[in-house]
């Protein structure tokens, strides 16, 4: 009991108990649950803390905790950068707790601290996925995304209200410990964001789906590190990507994914560059027209552009001929190549944060920008023709921002289609985490998710969030499955991020009040 007593007055250990707990609470370890205790230690660390400041310096070590039992895979792809990112990313954590600071000592109800101090958490979850060092992998929601028995009301409020649930109720029962008050509020918040899940799950009817599409997913298990795959050449890499696709085709196939990456040539508007004679894009326009199928593959893509219509922070080739490299999805068809350029880059490890303010006020010109900037941004969300409905080809981290996904659903999508390449975080819980995510996609829109990863997992995946396919990780495989197309449009499909607007207007209002009625107390 002197334990637990001391424990609950250390910010020190209060910090590093929930680092631990929200740390195990992430896929693959089935504790999702943990998250609500571990809010409650960080609420309690914020009434501990004499100062805004100091609340943040207190749990900051919660933050960095679980930023690296939550993602330490980063560091596989590069060690650096991946330090980097989990440094800065516990940093941007604290932010919201100083705003939570100062609800705490307000002398609002207590409902009304844990209904602020909420909008204040998920003010900043939305804020994090809109600017250049966007990371919602540790958005609390997802730490739920392989319970999705319990979470299907997101395709109300998109995955952000299972963060709402959460801290909601997290705050809740800190305030009713601290006013040693029957957490009744708490109780009724923890227990009703489930029961609406079960009634939505009892109640709902599956769709009837306008079409199936014979689908062939391809895991080619490239090794990311060496070149062409592991193979000799880039040829020997695509023969081994059409063998496993010719293994499973029949003429009733309609769509054959392959993942990010997986064409191992530079696919070029100008055949003169990376691929000499554009043979590459020739044999799979050559294969589609065989298949009479289309044909969705990553690959890099060197876009080039005449001299009086570049980019503001182009590449040059050796005969000074601006281009950007991109980190693409291209769609081969019988008749046509169209290309999807990925929106979301990672952030230092595809594209440099900022790097247009950061060329505008390097005055001396120090650092040459446009040439370690990365993959260019992509700006258009393109998605694909196939047979009678449209796909995207969300590349990778694509698939992690609901409100990207979002605008292809809105604009006709019939069915999610995913590529990744998660290789080069090994056999660690990355790849685990970002396949459980996809099921948050599939609840959200009502949408099948067919998703195609170089070394796994690859998968199918149901509206309800339930597994249809799982290949394993780290197999050469492939697999066929008659996908539904689905037409109906979820509320959050048609009504976008109400919930984290609606707490980001909160939140302001409720800093604006206390920074007013602070003012008038010091004048008085």
């Amino acid at each position: 009991m002197d334990f637990i007593q001391k424990l609950w007055n250390s910010k020190g250990w209060l910090s590093i108990t929930a680092g631990i707990l929200l740390g195990l609470s992430y896929p693959p370890v089935p504790l999702p649950f943990l998250t609500i205790p571990a809010f409650i230690l960080i609420f309690r660390i914020v009434d501990l803390s004499a100062s805004a400041r100091e609340a943040a310096y207190y749990t900051y070590p919660a933050f960095l905790v679980w930023n690296i039992i939550g993602t330490y895979w980063l560091t596989m792809a590069t060690m650096a950068g991946g330090i980097a990112a989990i440094l800065a990313n516990a940093a941007v954590m604290t932010l919201p707790v100083m705003l939570q600071y100062y609800f705490q000592k307000s002398s609002m109800s207590s409902g009304l601290i844990a209904l602020f101090q909420t909008a204040c958490w998920i003010s900043f979850e939305f804020l994090h996925h809109h600017w250049d060092l966007a990371w919602p992998w540790l958005s609390v929601g997802n730490a739920w995304s392989n319970v999705p028995e319990l979470v299907q009301y997101i395709s109300l409020t998109g995955y952000l209200g299972i963060s709402f649930w959460i801290v909601l109720t997290s705050a809740l029962a800190y305030q009713a410990f601290r006013a040693e008050e029957r957490p009744i509020l708490a109780g009724a918040s923890l227990l009703f964001f489930p029961l609406v899940s079960v009634i939505m799950l009892g109640f709902s009817s599956a769709e009837k789906p306008k079409a199936l599409q014979e689908v062939v997913v391809v895991q080619p298990n490239f090794d990311s590190y060496e070149p062409n795959g592991g193979f000799d050449n880039a040829a020997e890499a695509t023969n081994h990507l059409i063998q496993l696709s010719d293994s499973l085709y029949t003429p009733n196939t309609e769509l054959i994914a392959w993942p990010e990456n997986a064409i191992q040539s530079n696919i070029t508007n100008r055949d003169s560059f990376g691929d000499p004679t554009g043979q590459t894009k020739r044999r799979l326009l050559e294969k589609v027209r065989e298949w009479d199928a289309t044909l969705i593959a990553g690959a890099t893509y060197y876009e080039f552009y005449s001299p009086d219509n570049a980019p503001t922070l182009p590449y040059y080739d050796r005969n000074s001929r601006p281009y950007l490299p991109f980190n693409a999805a291209l769609a081969f068809s019988p008749n046509q190549l169209d290309i999807y350029r990925k929106y979301n880059l990672v952030p230092i490890v595809e594209r440099i944060p900022f790097v247009h303010f950061l060329d505008a006020i390097d005055l001396f010109g120090w650092v040459n920008w446009n040439q370690i900037q990365g993959y260019g941004k992509g700006q258009e969300n393109d998605q694909f023709f196939v047979g009678s409905t449209q796909t995207p080809a969300l590349i990778c981290y694509d698939s992690v921002f609901p409100s990207w996904v979002k605008s292809f659903v809105q604009e006709g999508a019939g069915y999610l289609t995913i590529i990744t390449n998660d290789g080069w975080w090994g056999n660690t819980s990355g790849h685990s985490q970002h396949f459980a995510y996809a099921r948050l996609r599939a609840i959200e829109f009502n949408r099948w998710v067919v998703r195609s990863a170089n070394n796994g997992i690859s998968g199918i995946i149901a509206p309800d969030g339930s597994v249809e396919v799982r290949t394993p990780y780290w197999e050469t495989t492939a697999f066929r499955y008659d996908v539904p197309v689905l037409t109906s449009q979820t509320f959050y499909a048609r009504y976008g991020d109400w919930l984290p607007i609606g707490m980001l207007l909160l939140a302001f209002g409720g800093i604006g009040y206390i920074f007013i009625k602070n003012k008038n107390n010091r004048k008085s």
